[in-house]
């Protein structure tokens, strides 16, 4: 079973991961603290997840190289971007006019992915592990886990 790996990269980072299918089967946010805990907590992360296909990544710089070369060393597929790429598909423009703004949305987007997958809802929802449910969708609709956004998401 082929999953993808969604990474809001930083050292609190927020993480989902979503099945073949397209459904998203859990997400989370985790305090790295540190590069080194980084480095070591990317690797114990991916090495827990066999079947991973493909890691998506919204960030750049040193931190993203880990989450990089830990996913080249096990032969994972790699998508990085910006947060602009997935928010320009998936938030209207009149929601990007504001960081704050384009985060609440992102919120929304990411209650509304967890719903459609019936993962377990959030009693908190911290805005990494938002983002990266939202950059898990926009990365199955890339890969083709998803022919287009199911209309249960669609605002």
């Amino acid at each position: 079973m082929a999953t993808l790996l969604a990474v809001d990269v930083g050292l609190r980072a927020g993480l989902a991961l979503f099945g073949e299918n397209g459904r998203l089967h859990w997400y989370r946010s985790h305090n790295f603290g540190s590069a080194a805990r980084l480095k070591r907590g990317a690797a114990s992360i991916l090495q827990g997840l066999p079947a991973l296909t493909w890691l998506a990544l919204e960030g750049g710089g040193p931190l993203a190289n880990v989450w990089l070369a830990e996913a080249e060393r096990r032969g994972v597929q790699t998508l990085q971007i910006g947060a602009e790429i997935w928010r320009e598909r998936l938030l209207l423009p009149r929601d990007q006019r504001s960081g704050e703004q384009a985060k609440q949305r992102a919120d929304d987007l990411a209650r509304r992915i967890i719903a459609w997958s019936g993962a377990p809802r959030p009693t908190s929802l911290r805005h990494d592990a938002a983002e990266a449910i939202a950059i898990g969708l926009w990365a199955s609709l890339e890969v083709s886990l998803l022919p287009e956004i199911p209309a249960a998401i669609r605002r």
